[in-house]
């Protein structure tokens, strides 16, 4: 599947790529067109037919989708949906299925697909019943799972799109890896830098997990965040700091000393976020770092079209309170020089 670069940057858009399981049991129920939760089917042990469940991913995760070489339960493996693992070209990948994972009893099909994912750094196969299409989804489209979560027992659902008079359930694949083969952070350890004065931080993230390993991150080092959800949210915040600013004469960077946020949001998206903050006068020497599962050399290019200051792939957010300390330093340098 070719996964290039679809979208301009900074238009608050996504390609998510639709796929479905079939299941004869669910694990929880999905809203219905209302947004009130709707009750199953009663799937096949009732007579009826299989219920189809529809989720949706970043296309920009995918490599390609392939034939299930129906791979069967691995005894011994640390979690029951690990299906073993399979040789791709240059890779040999783990191959999880879904169906398992998310706790819904996959109906058998003839022909399972491969979902075959490249993200933080890693290659994984995933199975599922069959792929629907390629859909263009604004995140403002993008409903927030609070209040219309599916109650399915996870935290990787990050929001519902509706097509099609059905919804589609957006899955956070890294909160699957993680769950799968958790590599917590050692907070046991001295932090490795330590901000030469308090700093603040504005942190966006929509991952309840990664916000709290953020927040702890930071706080070791001397960092202070304020951790929001969202782009819309982050931008609210700002601009909330904007008018403290003016109402007290005094500058931004007394209220926020660097912007840092995950790409892939709700409503709005990290790179329509520091689009808007670079083009503002008061905040565009604001330092921004963005960070994603999905940074690639390929996909570098996005966040410096819209100025973003330094990018990293999530496997490195520990490295994140050095950078910021680097970057707010950099800003204080040049201020002192009188170049900003």
């Amino acid at each position: 599947m070719d996964t290039g670069i679809l979208l301009e940057t900074g238009t608050n858009e996504l390609e998510i790529l639709e796929f479905h399981i079939d299941g004869d049991r669910a694990a929880g129920t999905l809203p219905d067109e209302t947004g009130v939760d709707g009750p199953h089917s009663g799937g096949l042990p009732n007579g009826g037919e299989p219920e189809r469940h529809s989720f949706g991913v970043n296309v920009a995760k995918v490599m390609e989708v392939i034939e299930s070489p129906r791979l069967e339960p691995q005894p011994g493996a640390s979690h029951p949906s690990f299906r073993g693992l399979i040789p791709l070209r240059s890779h040999i990948l783990p191959v999880i299925d879904l169906s398992v994972w998310l706790g819904i009893e996959k109906t058998p099909t003839p022909r399972d697909n491969v979902i075959v994912t490249e993200f933080s750094k890693t290659v994984t196969g995933f199975v599922v019943s069959g792929v629907t299409g390629i859909h263009r989804v604004g995140w403002p489209e993008v409903i927030p799972p609070d209040g219309y979560m599916p109650k399915t027992g996870t935290q990787a659902i990050i929001g519902l799109v509706e097509r099609d008079g059905h919804f589609i359930q957006l899955l956070d694949l890294e909160t699957i890896i993680a769950d799968l083969s958790p590599d917590e952070l050692d907070f046991s350890a001295p932090p490795k830098v330590m901000a030469p004065r308090e700093l603040k931080a504005l942190v966006a993230d929509d991952s309840a997990t990664i916000r709290l390993m953020l927040k702890k991150t930071f706080e070791r080092s001397g960092i202070t965040p304020t951790i929001v959800g969202n782009g819309n949210e982050a931008l609210t915040t700002l601009r909330e700091y904007m008018a403290q600013a003016q109402a007290t004469g005094k500058p931004v960077s007394d209220y926020v000393d660097i912007l840092i946020s995950d790409i892939e949001m709700p409503l709005m998206d990290g790179f329509t976020l520091t689009k808007l903050v670079k083009r503002d006068p008061l905040l565009r020497e604001l330092p921004v770092v963005l960070y994603s599962s999905i940074i690639t050399d390929e996909l570098r290019h996005k966040g410096d079209s819209v100025g973003a200051d330094r990018q990293i792939a999530k496997p490195d957010l520990e490295r994140l309170p050095e950078i910021a300390i680097e970057l707010v330093a950099a800003r204080d340098a040049k201020r002192s020089a009188g170049n900003v």
